[in-house]
């Protein structure tokens, strides 16, 4: 049988069984930006690098108010949301330059979301070919950049834009 080796996947499943509370909440607490892999902050919401990616360069917006569904923000707070979305994507296409994207919202358990009680906006680069026969044979997915790595090019872009 072979075996994938992802290290860095332990101290996500060690963290995230023992965790209490919302972990987006806690990112906001952490009290550095790189360690909570924040890439960006706005008015009302931030962008996040998701630490158990469906792709490379998977992030996430997510606003500042703990809320299960975007009925519940406000006017504003939406707005600001998608702006970040916006600039959120950009920053991606110019880093990781892919082909396309997957952008969107799960809301509730039963629709895949993992953090059913703080409403946050997945953005998934997609590349042409980028599905190939590992999901397939065996329910895995080969990362090929760590999340240091990312969030380092990440934010030299989101310097440059500056």
């Amino acid at each position: 049988m072979d075996r994938l080796w992802a290290p860095w996947r332990t101290e996500y499943i060690t963290k995230v069984g023992s965790m209490k509370g919302c972990i987006f909440c806690s990112k906001l607490k952490a009290g550095s930006d790189k360690a909570a892999r924040i890439i960006e902050r706005s008015r009302h919401s931030f962008s996040i690098l998701n630490i158990f990616p469906y792709n490379n360069g998977h992030l996430m917006v997510v606003p500042y108010r703990h809320v299960s569904d975007l009925t519940k923000l406000s006017d504003e707070e939406l707005l600001d949301m998608c702006r970040l979305l916006n600039r959120t994507q950009k920053m991606l296409e110019k880093a990781l330059k892919p082909d396309g994207f997957n952008i969107g919202v799960n809301i509730g358990r039963s629709a895949g979301a993992g953090v059913k009680g703080h409403v946050h906006i997945h953005i998934v680069p997609r590349w042409n070919g980028d599905v190939n026969f590992m999901p397939v044979f065996t329910g895995s997915k080969v990362m090929s950049q760590s999340l240091d790595a990312l969030y380092a090019k990440l934010m030299k872009c989101s310097r440059e834009k500056k």
